[in-house]
């Protein structure tokens, strides 16, 4: 069966929407050819409106634009939302699931300490972790 990961028992997580993993330091949200055309039918727009509106090309990858501070360009500051929630990328959708947040127990409460929502209320097993871990690489 192989080496167990540090979080065998499943992790705690319940999403405050407080909107912190939206906001902040400048970053990627990386989008696909099917999320940027979903993206672009929920705003009424043809591919290539979105892209020129909201897209910018990172090498070979495309990320959604932010503003200068760092907050997603779908960010609704005044009501602290996503305004395209129900066709968010995988990214948005995995938070916060990530590679990167789960190396160590020590990353795990890096992630905590910055997600009101990491380390709260239902424990999520093993199994719906390993299935978010599959789908986007962050």
């Amino acid at each position: 069966m192989g080496k167990q990961p540090w979080y065998k028992d499943g992790l705690r997580f319940k999403c405050t929407q407080c909107g912190d993993c939206c906001t902040g330091a400048p970053g990627y949200v990386w989008v696909n050819k099917e999320e940027i055309a979903a993206l672009a039918a929920r705003m009424k727009l043809s591919v290539e409106d979105f892209e020129r509106d909201y897209v910018r090309q990172v090498g070979v990858r495309k990320s959604l634009i932010e503003y200068d501070n760092g907050d997603c360009v779908f960010f609704d500051t005044e009501k602290r939302r996503c305004e395209v929630y129900e066709d968010r990328p995988r990214q948005c959708r995995t938070w916060p699931f990530w590679e990167s947040n789960l190396r160590t127990p020590e990353t795990w409460q890096e992630t905590c300490e910055v997600c009101p929502g990491s380390g709260q209320g239902n424990l999520v097993p093993l199994e719906k972790i390993l299935e978010q871990l599959k789908v986007v690489r962050v």
